[in-house]
């Protein structure tokens, strides 16, 4: 008799831990997977290896944060080549696919042509120039509408890499402009005009719309007596950062830039702010917007820390003497 019973004790017992095991692969196959949230990317530029760093430091950002490619995150990227004419197909196809939030590089075109694609999916700037006077958000401090992020623009950025060019020459009387033809660009030239008009510099400005002028540039800087060479950054000079600098070593050009890599490149200088730094950090933007924020309500940020970088083997070719301050100042010298 106790046997019985105790036997029919186990027996209900076990029917009982075998129905909560049902009940919980029940329950657990009711609930809905994680989200999987798309990004896409969209970089007016080419995917050359400087570049896919910054991308990769977007994406060690995002692990960082909890995203996880594959399980939690899916990123479609676009990359333009240069050829801005392509970017608003390029940022329609994305709004296609229906992302999440679509993250621009490159500079203006490349959010500019995202905002035209779309006005409700959020757009993160990683950098470009500045988005109040190019008509992309109200303000730094409350963009409204649908982008935001990172501009890489100072109030005094630009007259500053023309004070140091002038601490390198002081009594340099006539600069050389290069630019690629575009609306942000446009913003920079009037900004150095401007600036060398009250330094009594004269300025020859040369914009070009193809990588085939440049040759024809540098000799029109030669023939006009160019002391030095600023050049204006852009998504299509970028891939052509060697290129430049070995054309400013052939015509003995002194160059100011805006980014670091044309330093590596072999350019003269740079003052500048750290661009995967600006990439990282446009992965935390993505992440409040994921989580619910606004991007109207985030405010644009801009450079705080600026980095001197000089490359002093490019200065020993170019028979260029660096100020002793002036090095002692730079954050990074390359021999």
């Amino acid at each position: 008799m106790a046997l019985c019973v105790r036997t029919m004790l186990i027996g209900r017992l076990f029917a009982v831990i075998l129905g909560g095991a049902l009940l919980w692969a029940l329950g657990a196959s009711a609930q809905p997977a994680s989200r999987v949230h798309r990004l896409g990317l969209l970089d007016a530029s080419s995917p050359d290896p400087a570049r896919l760093e910054w991308w990769s430091g977007f994406r060690q950002r995002l692990r960082e944060l909890g995203y996880v490619e594959g399980q939690n995150v899916a990123l479609t990227t676009r990359f333009a080549h240069g050829k801005v004419e392509d970017l608003p197909a390029l940022a329609e196809d994305l709004v296609r696919l229906k992302v999440d939030v679509i993250v621009t590089a490159g500079g203006f075109q490349a959010t500019r042509a995202a905002k035209q694609a779309t006005s409700t999916i959020p757009i993160v700037m990683t950098t470009g120039a500045d988005p109040v006077r190019l008509g992309l958000v109200a303000s730094l401090g409350r963009p409204g509408g649908n982008v935001t992020g990172m501009t890489s623009i100072t109030s005094d950025l630009s007259g500053k890499r023309l004070e140091l060019l002038r601490d390198i020459l002081p009594r340099m009387s006539r600069l050389a402009l290069l630019w690629h033809v575009n609306p942000a660009g446009e913003l920079a030239v009037r900004d150095f005009e401007a600036m060398a008009r009250s330094a009594r510099i004269a300025l020859q400005v040369l914009g070009v719309r193809r990588a085939d002028e440049l040759e024809g540039a540098f000799s029109s800087m030669e023939r006009e007596r160019a002391q030095a060479l600023i050049i204006i950054v852009s998504a299509q000079f970028f891939p052509e950062r060697k290129r430049l600098a070995d054309l400013a070593l052939l015509h003995r050009l002194p160059t100011m830039h805006a980014q670091v890599e044309y330093v590596e490149a072999g350019g003269l200088l740079s003052y500048a702010p750290s661009y995967p730094e600006f990439f990282r950090h446009a992965a935390v933007y993505v992440d409040k917007i994921l989580r619910g924020a606004n991007p109207g309500e985030l405010p644009v940020e801009q450079p705080t820390r600026l980095e001197l970088v000089i490359n002093l083997k490019t200065a020993r070719a170019l028979g260029v003497s660096l100020p002793q301050p002036l090095l002692l100042r730079a954050q990074r010298v390359i021999e």
